[in-house]
């Protein structure tokens, strides 16, 4: 026992030398890092305003290379990132990147949204801005607020405790009401903007026929209705934002880094700066291009929606057809497509957004609490008492006292949380900076095809035998979209002079239309379909170019067209009447409601007023009418108008003979005159001059006698059934040979 009691005892014992060796090699080891540390801070101290001076020029250097930066890149030739196929030949598109072009975009854009310095939207600009810098200053104030309750409450100051509490509480008062007006302020600065550049759209849009020559003229826009509608929303609310997370996070940071600068030493936050600069960089390279898949994802939502709005304008038509099935499948290609697009923009979303959050709320806080703790630790490094007191901060002069620690490290860390997360705002506005990229080139887009449509520039794909001309230099027509002929106003005649009719993708259909119109020469136009007669009303209407030659015509509110399918909008039916007048232009005119009721009265129209509830009643009516309505409110339209000429095409296809007669002869009455498509026979009688297609590229022009032209026809008929009849015989003939040799 006595023996196993001893070796017990020589065991601890060799065991508690073993422990003591140990500790005094780990304390050795330690006092010579903490003695090579303290040489550092004794250096340090030594060179404090050499090592500052170079700080600060670091700094002053870093600014100037990141201006250099931007004014290189905002004056550098505009790089394209993909070549699109356009009309068959290689047409350079840029895709949304923060070059040159966005910055033009944007100064573009900007313009509009922003129409003046002295403006109502550059006015609550700066109100957003004096109470972005207001709330900075209160975080400020907060912060050591914060650092004085903390050290109240560790201290064991009752008095001083609740003291803070209030002056936390008053100062809650200015901040909600900051925050609750910069919320509105950024609202309505999106609303503005959006203002702004839909009435600038408008104007374009709805002046000199840009919005029909966007549509059948050109092919750059397939969905200028959501481009419009939702394209400039979703720039305008980006817009908004972006200011506010741009200009809040950058004055924080610079008002947060100032207070940091004194409070912890320039020392400390340069080497903070070079963290989240070395971070920031590694982060951009991950960066997905948002900008483009921002684009790309608008272009297919617009594409998605234009299918939708195909089905409903022509869901009679494909449920006749029963073409259901085969509209599902493009519908719901397109929405995979889009589908496909947006699970992308997820996928690569995942490790960005989770390097994007270890970096900004792990790495950055850990590199923050950690210069926190410099003025803390500072004072017990060995050799550095006396040094570091000097130099360090101000955290350390305050003393050493636990109070004053808890203070300072409390609103220290206030503070570089409250950094760490205007760098934060910055690093994720990088993301929402590319996606304004991205809307700012569409709408812009949409503002250059506007532009380019509005004075004559058209960019249309030519398909089938003009693709296969524009292929050939030497072909006079290869090229003949891009030539323009000369429109003359005249004062009541219409005289086309060798003018080409051609069709917007490049087909010839006539080579040289001559014909000349003057009042009461009521002109029947017959032919083929496809012949051009819909093509030159277009240019007559002036919707199509002339390609060249002289057009000779009244101004356009001397010629009013009537299409076979009315256009019916929304309002009263006084405003279907006389469109496009209103109702003060109706009345600048002295045309009261009973003139119009004497106008549907000529066309037998008039109980329409008290069937669907009197002239201000507002109705669907498109549905609310028959076809054959539609077209006598067309022509009691004309009759109120009563312009100089009208072209009618195809307009009493849904009315009767007599109605027709009625309707023809109080135009003539009126002295309009008719320019008509049609192959009523009976239409014949009301023109005297006829213009003539064969198909071919030829016509005639010719005086018009209809009870001659009626007998010819008759007469051809006659002949053609005749001759048809002959055949008939012919083969009942050998018929009754053959049988009869069979006997």
């Amino acid at each position: 026992m006595a023996a196993a009691v001893n070796h017990d005892l020589l065991v601890g014992a060799a065991t508690d030398k073993i422990h003591s060796a140990l500790y005094k090699h780990v304390l050795n080891l330690k006092h010579k890092q903490l003695a090579t540390l303290a040489k550092l801070v004794v250096f340090y101290a030594k060179h404090q305003k050499t090592v500052k001076r170079s700080i600060v020029a670091l700094i002053i250097l870093g600014v100037i290379e990141r201006i250099h930066k931007v004014v290189r890149l905002m004056t550098a030739e505009r790089k394209s990132v993909a070549t699109v196929s356009d009309n068959g030949k290689g047409r350079t598109r840029r895709g949304a990147q923060l070059d040159k072009q966005f910055f033009d975009n944007m100064k573009q854009l900007i313009g509009i949204a922003i129409p003046g310095l002295f403006s109502k939207e550059a006015g609550m600009l700066v109100t957003h801005t004096v109470l972005l810098v207001f709330r900075t200053f209160l975080s400020v104030v907060v912060a050591s607020l914060d650092g004085e309750i903390v050290s109240s409450l560790v201290r064991l100051k009752g008095r001083e405790f609740l003291t803070g509490i209030a002056k936390w509480m008053v100062m809650a008062v200015p901040a909600t009401l900051t925050n609750s007006l910069l919320n509105y302020l950024q609202t309505m600065l999106a609303i503005r903007f959006r203002q702004n550049l839909t009435e600038h759209v408008h104007k374009m849009y709805l002046a000199n026929n840009t919005y029909y020559a966007v549509g059948n003229l050109d092919d750059r826009i397939k969905n200028a209705d959501q481009l419009i509608a939702v394209d400039i929303t979703k720039f305008s609310n980006s817009l908004a934002d972006i200011y506010s997370n741009l200009a809040k996070p950058t004055v924080d940071a610079f008002v947060y880094n100032i207070q940091l600068a004194k409070n912890l030493g320039i020392e400390s936050l340069f080497g903070i700066m070079v963290i989240v600069q070395m971070s920031s960089g590694m982060l951009r390279l991950m960066a997905p291009p948002f900008g483009q898949l921002a684009a790309q994802e608008q272009r297919l939502e617009g594409e998605f929606y234009s299918t939708h709005s195909r089905l409903i304008e022509h869901a009679e038509e494909i449920a006749l057809y029963r073409g259901h099935e085969t509209e599902k499948l493009t519908i719901t290609k397109k929405y995979l497509r889009l589908v496909r697009h947006i699970n992308r923009i997820c996928r690569l979303n995942v490790f960005y957004n989770m390097s994007e959050d270890f970096i900004v709320k792990y790495f950055w806080g850990a590199a923050g609490l950690s210069a926190c703790a410099i003025p803390v630790f500072a004072d017990r490094m060995p050799g550095a008492k006396r040094t570091v007191a000097d130099t360090v901060g101000s955290a350390v002069a305050v003393g050493s006292s636990i109070g004053a620690h808890t203070k300072n490290f409390v609103t220290n860390r206030r503070l570089l949380l409250s950094a760490s997360d205007a760098f934060a705002r910055l690093m994720y506005s990088y993301k929402e900076i590319v996606e304004l990229a991205g809307y700012a080139e569409r709408v812009t887009g949409l503002l250059t095809v506007f532009s380019e449509v509005s004075s004559g520039q058209y960019v249309k794909a030519r398909v089938g035998e003009s693709a296969e001309k524009s292929q050939n230099p030497d072909d006079t027509e290869a090229n003949i979209v891009n030539q323009r002929g000369e429109t003359v106003e005249s004062v009541d005649d219409v005289e086309f002079i060798d003018v080409p009719i051609v069709s917007p993708n490049g087909d010839v259909l006539v080579r040289k239309l001559n014909f000349h119109v003057k009042p009461g020469r009521h002109l029947l136009i017959v032919g083929p379909n496809g012949c051009g007669k819909s093509s030159m009303f277009r240019i007559l209407g002036g919707l199509w170019p002339v390609y060249g030659g002289t057009l000779r015509k009244p101004s356009m509110s001397q010629i009013f067209y009537i299409p076979q399918r009315p256009y019916l909008p929304i309002g009263t039916l006084r405003d279907q009447v006389i469109y496009p007048d209103c109702a003060a232009d109706m009345a600048a005119k002295s045309t009261t409601d009973a003139d119009l009721l004497a106008i549907l009265k000529v066309v037998q129209l008039n109980h329409i007023v008290e069937r669907e509830g009197g002239w201000d009643s507002v109705k669907a009516w498109r549905d609310a009418l028959s076809g054959g309505d539609k077209q006598r409110i067309a022509m009691a339209r004309l009759f109120y108008h009563r312009p100089r000429y009208a072209i009618m095409d195809e307009c009493t296809s849904a009315v009767s003979m007599d109605i027709e007669k009625i309707m023809y002869t109080h135009a003539t009455s009126l002295g309009i005159t008719l320019l008509t498509v049609s192959h009523r026979q009976s239409l014949w009688m009301y023109h005297n001059y006829i213009l003539q297609y064969d198909g071919q590229g030829g016509y005639l022009f010719s005086k018009l006698d209809p009870e001659r032209r009626i007998a010819l026809m008759e007469e051809k008929q006659q002949i053609e059934q005749e001759l048809a009849a002959i055949g008939d015989m012919e083969a009942r003939l050998q018929e009754m040979e053959a049988e009869a040799a069979s006997y």
